[in-house]
């Protein structure tokens, strides 16, 4: 559904819930990533350009990592929220993982991470405050819309995958004209087969 979304990941505390917002048409683009770049506290979350992230579950999966780290006091980062910018990371590169995947000045799609590391931070506190700083339209959290949003040539790239020809369904999808079933369920194979690869790549650096 659109707006703020609070979840709790399985075998994961209770209390660190997973508040998330994906926004489009992004206004405030360069503002929010000045706020990030200041060390602003009321703006510490994971602000991520949504164009980078195939699935919900790339972008969970990352969380995951991220608060199991904070758990087990395994942060490499300087906070829950830029530990799950670096978990994206196919390296160990922290600074290249906030350029590939974090806020830009001309994001226009954007999803929200904030994790409640302490009581005071709820699904009320958090929704309030996106609702008076973020300049966007609140979209669905879901598969689909993550995938219409998605740069599949960037997140290649990313991750170093091979590059086929960009489908006139993902094109279609990108420019929210009809796909028909057959294209779509190309499009849908091609997404799942990257979202495999990326997690691997995720995963395999996590044991180096």
């Amino acid at each position: 559904m659109a707006g703020l979304n609070t979840l709790h990941l399985a075998h994961l505390p209770p209390s660190l819930a997973v508040h998330v917002a994906l926004y489009q048409d992004l206004k405030n683009a360069a503002f929010l990533h000045q706020q990030l770049l200041a060390g602003k506290v009321e703006f510490e979350y994971a602000l991520i350009d949504a164009s980078a992230i195939v699935s919900t579950t790339h972008i969970l999966a990352a969380v995951f990592r991220a608060v199991n780290d904070l758990v087990n006091d395994r942060l490499k980062s300087r906070n829950v929220h830029s530990e799950i910018v670096f978990a994206l990371s196919p390296n160990n590169n922290i600074a290249e993982s906030f350029r590939r995947f974090g806020i830009a000045d001309d994001t226009t799609d954007l999803l929200v991470i904030k994790i409640s590391t302490s009581a005071k931070i709820t699904h009320e506190s958090v929704k309030q405050h996106l609702s008076t700083s973020i300049e966007g339209k609140p979209t669905d959290f879901s598969d689909e819309t993550l995938a219409r949003m998605a740069d599949l040539a960037r997140v290649r790239k990313i991750y170093k995958l091979s590059a086929p020809a960009v489908t006139k369904a993902r094109k279609n999808a990108r420019e929210n004209l009809p796909v028909m079933n057959e294209d779509r369920g190309a499009m849908e194979h091609g997404t799942k087969e990257i979202e495999v690869n990326v997690l691997g790549l995720m995963a395999l650096r996590g044991a180096t």
